[in-house]
């Protein structure tokens, strides 16, 4: 190990975003840093082919689909194991800048006080968009939001600020924080995995940085769509019943109680609004799924 830093890509049956986000990521300059690709259970090869194709990458195959958050706290042991002082987690279907990992590298070697970092995104196939602009919680609503979503940057957005939460399609920290509060609650999956573990390093007292000097581009929503538009739309039902179950669990671990009464009548209002559109299209798949996913986010436990 050369680097202090390693970037942990996950591979699920996604060959040509894979390869892409590492040819990419080759042509980075600055900071050096290590590539593993955690192959999340893939069935159709991609994982054997792209460890043929790119021999310098560190290779973890997983035997199933261990999900966003078990597949990604595979490469943050095998980082605190081998001494890494940063690991990073990035969606594989993004495209990134030269010099976004240095800018991120080197704010975090000169501000101890921070946690962990984001870069700024935009949309791959519109990069005046902004996919993600900084991260914030609107405790009194229990609302996760990200700053100017699908619009154009403005001002703010060429700031450094403190944001509540770090996106996991690209976040940075440290590899002591990890052994200081733990990786990743793999009883999420994925969606809220990384707003859970934002607000536990910031519980523990470190800052939250969005970088507006950093710069990548998103292809949003790829692992979840079909390729082909059928009955029930494009997305799989499985990803309502997981984002409304784990955002329930987020809001009853970290809500505050004086929020409780707002925040179950937004919450409330924002379900009935999306079962009415389900029932409007007769997405009755995708609606059954949704109040599984509510049921079992007020009956279960989000704790592993």
């Amino acid at each position: 190990m050369n680097s202090s830093l390693v970037v942990v890509l996950l591979n699920w049956n996604s060959y040509e975003h894979t390869a892409n986000c590492i040819r990419s990521l080759q042509d980075c300059t600055g900071a050096p840093f290590d590539i593993i690709v955690v192959d999340n259970g893939s069935t159709d090869g991609s994982g054997l082919q792209i460890h043929t194709e790119f021999p310098s990458i560190i290779y973890l195959p997983a035997p199933t689909n261990e999900g966003f958050a078990g597949g990604n706290n595979r490469g943050f042991q095998y980082a605190i194991e081998n001494g890494y002082q940063y690991a990073m987690m990035l969606n594989n279907d993004v495209f990134v800048e030269p010099n976004f990992i240095n800018e991120l590298v080197t704010y975090m070697d000169f501000h101890l006080n921070v946690g962990a970092i984001q870069p700024k995104i935009f949309f791959n196939n519109n990069r005046q968009k902004l996919w993600n602009g900084g991260s914030y919680f609107l405790g009194l609503f229990g609302w996760t939001y990200s700053k100017r979503y699908m619009r154009k940057e403005g001002p703010l957005q060429n700031e450094f600020q403190e944001v509540d939460w770090i996106t996991g399609c690209a976040l940075l920290t440290r590899t002591s924080i990890l052994k200081e509060l733990g990786l990743l609650n793999e009883q999420y999956f994925i969606y809220f995995e990384d707003v859970d573990f934002s607000f536990r390093v910031r519980a523990a007292g470190h800052a939250l940085v969005f970088h507006p000097k950093s710069v990548i581009y998103h292809i949003a929503g790829m692992a979840n769509k079909a390729k082909k538009k059928g009955v029930e739309g494009y997305a799989n039902p499985i990803v309502h019943y997981l984002n409304f179950r784990n955002n329930i669990w987020f809001l009853r671990t970290w809500s505050k109680w004086y929020h409780w009464p707002t925040t179950i009548l937004t919450q409330i209002a924002y379900s009935l609004s999306i079962m009415l559109y389900f029932a409007l299209r007769w997405r009755w798949i995708k609606l059954a799924s949704m109040l599984k996913g509510i049921y079992h986010g007020v009956t279960k436990n989000s704790k592993g």
